[in-house]
Formats: C-alpha cells, sequence, structure tokens
C-alpha cells in the first residue's frame, strides 16, 4: 500500500499554490483535495481530480500542518518545520485579517488607544504567567497565550495607523534582535554557559544598540519587584555581584537586623513608621530578591506562589475547622495557626510536589 503524504496548497487560493505542491499533483492526476471550492475547482481544470481514498492529500498550508502533526506516519511537502512555519504564517494571517475588521467595524475595538489597551495587555500577561506557573503546558495555556497574542497585533495595528511601523516591522524587528544578541547561534562567538550568554547579551545592548549608562531602559511601568530585579541584573552585568549566593544571604541577615535595631529605635506607636523602619525594610526586601536571582528564583512568580498556597491554606483551614463545628474567624489565633498547619498538611498530601512554606 502506498503511503499517504500530504501536500501543502499555500493559504487556501489559488494564487498561493507552490509550484512544486502542484507538480506534484498534476502528476498524480488525482488527490484527497481538502479546500475551499474555488480551490479545489482550480486543482480540477489543471487535471487534478478528487478522491478521497487517494495516496495524496491536497489540503491548505494549516490544515496540512495539522494533519501532519496529528499523524506521524503521514509525510509532507514541504516537510517538517518548513511546513510548520507556513502554517503559522497563515494562522498569523487570519489573525491579522480578524484584527483589521474588529477596529474597522467595532465600536468598542474603535474607541481603544495604546493608553487603553495596555492595562488589558498586562492583565492578559499576568493571567497567562498563573497558568504557565500552574503545571506542565496544556490548552489553556494555548489559549492564554493567544489572547495575550492579539494585544500585540491590536497594538501593532495602531502603530500602523500613525505610520510608525506595522506588524511585520515588529516580526523583522525582533527577529533582527534576536540574531544580533545570539551571535553565539548566528555567528562565530563561542559561549560555555547560559552566565556567559546573559553577559554578552548585555554587552551587545550597550555596544551595540546605543544604551547609555549602566541602568539603561528600566521601564518606570514595571512592577517594584521586577525594577529591583532589573537594576540588579544591569549592575551584575559590568560585574558588581556576589561570587556567590552565600554572600547575598548574609546581606539578607544583615538588613533584618538592621531593620530589628531600627524597630528598637524606634517603635511604631503611630500610623506611619518612622522613616528609618521604612528603609530598612526596603533594604531587607531588595536583599532577598538579589538572593533569590542569584539562586536562580524568579521573585515575582515566586511570591504569586507563596500568596497562592497561604490562599489556599486558609481556605483549607477554615474547612477543617468548619467540619468541627468552629467558625475560623472567630478562633483565638492559636487556634487558628493549629487548624491552619492541619490544612497545609492535607494539602501537601494531596499535592506532594509543590513545595511548602
Amino acid at each position: 500500500m502506498t503511503a499517504r503524504r500530504v501536500v501543502a496548497l499555500g493559504g487556501g487560493d489559488p494564487s498561493g499554490v507552490p509550484a512544486l505542491g502542484l507538480e506534484e499533483l498534476v502528476r498524480a492526476g488525482v488527490a484527497d483535495i481538502r479546500a475551499t471550492g474555488d480551490l479545489a475547482e482550480w486543482l480540477a481544470e489543471r487535471g487534478v481530480r478528487h478522491d478521497a481514498s487517494a495516496a495524496l492529500i491536497a489540503a491548505d498550508d494549516l490544515t496540512a500542518w495539522r494533519l501532519v502533526r496529528d499523524d506521524a506516519a503521514l509525510g509532507s511537502l514541504p516537510a517538517g518545520e518548513a511546513l510548520a512555519a507556513r502554517a503559522t504564517a497563515m494562522a498569523l494571517g487570519d489573525l491579522w485579517e480578524i484584527t483589521v475588521r474588529l477596529r474597522s467595524e467595532c465600536p468598542w475595538d474603535r474607541e481603544q488607544t495604546p493608553a487603553t489597551i495596555v492595562q488589558h495587555t498586562i492583565e492578559e500577561a499576568y493571567e497567562l504567567a498563573d497558568v504557565a506557573l500552574a503545571g506542565p503546558p496544556g490548552p489553556k495555556l494555548v489559549d492564554e497565550l493567544g489572547d495575550l497574542l492579539f494585544q500585540s497585533f491590536i497594538l501593532s495595528l495602531m502603530t500602523r495607523e500613525v505610520g510608525a511601523g506595522d506588524l511585520s516591522d515588529v516580526t523583522q524587528g525582533i527577529s533582527d534582535k534576536l540574531i544580533r544578541r545570539h551571535p553565539h547561534v548566528f555567528g562565530e562567538t563561542t559561549v560555555e554557559t547560559s552566565a556567559d550568554v546573559l553577559e554578552r547579551w548585555e554587552g551587545i545592548k550597550r555596544e551595540q544598540e546605543g544604551r547609555e549608562g549602566i541602568f539603561h531602559d528600566i521601564p518606570d511601568s514595571l512592577t517594584t519587584m521586577l525594577v529591583a530585579l532589573k537594576t540588579q541584573k544591569r549592575a551584575a552585568a559590568i560585574g558588581f555581584d556576589w561570587v556567590e549566593w552565600s554572600g547575598a544571604e548574609e546581606a539578607v541577615r544583615a538588613e533584618l537586623a538592621e531593620l530589628v535595631e531600627a524597630l528598637a529605635e524606634h517603635p511604631v506607636a503611630g500610623p506611619e513608621p518612622d522613616p528609618s523602619v521604612r528603609a530598612e525594610a526596603g533594604d531587607i526586601l531588595f536583599a532577598a530578591i538579589n538572593l533569590l536571582r542569584l539562586v536562580k528564583v524568579d521573585p515575582e512568580t515566586a511570591l504569586r506562589g507563596a500568596t497562592t498556597r497561604f490562599r489556599l491554606r486558609v481556605e483549607e483551614a477554615e474547612r477543617i475547622a468548619a467540619e468541627k463545628g468552629f467558625e475560623f474567624a472567630a478562633l483565638p489565633v492559636d487556634d487558628q495557626e493549629r487548624y491552619y498547619r492541619a490544612a497545609k498538611t492535607r494539602l501537601a498530601r494531596q499535592a506532594p510536589d509543590e513545595g511548602t512554606t
């Protein structure tokens, strides 16, 4: 039996059918044509007859890729990543057309500006982060990636409207940047470790892209935690950094001791602490972020995870207390702590790989 094979037909209309694919279909004279009426009719005019049992399958790039992706036994023309790239281009083109139509015909989309859209972009990024951190990649992550991708498309359309560039410029720009910043992949530079890659990355940004100063291009719109993290990375890029994480750990302990001293000297009696207490508190947070950076832990996602675990444990403690006939909120703090520990144990048994706090 002849092995079945998929021939990709381009974007779905006759004008985009690749010559090699057409030649193969014409040579065979018969194919399982999975395409629109116009394209099927165009192929028939060139002598390609439809037969659902034919060894050759003719389909647009996106359909062809999905067939090959879901059936490893199917061959394809083109093969492998070439077909994947074409299918992706087709899907992105479809999304661009949808974005343009929404901007033109939807009253809400017409009213939006970069300033009004960016809040949704931030929300979508955080929603994606929550799903990405929740477990292995799955359909929900694919869905959230789509939501964030649309934000890039609508913002790119807005830049086109004012003549600042369009999606092709966005795509080409990031492609050029990635090639420029990875000379060890696309050039002849040699690096040994990921640390070498990061050091080289920062150097390229300063040397080739006109970045001035040590703390260049740190957006004010970032969360305060991310501003601190990026600031530390900029300092580390010029060699001002701890050699080992143990140095940062000692700094955390020292900053905690200084906060305790400040509190002893300036007890919090009113609605606001003494400025020295606030300053020492900030130093602790900054030092803790530095320590986490050195042990390869992202502080933003780590804190979000810890917050989620705390919330789940308190809710579980409330359930355990209710099982015993008590209202958790009305219990003394010692009893609340006891139920909290019980909740922590119960949840750890249910999900032993999620860690503890």
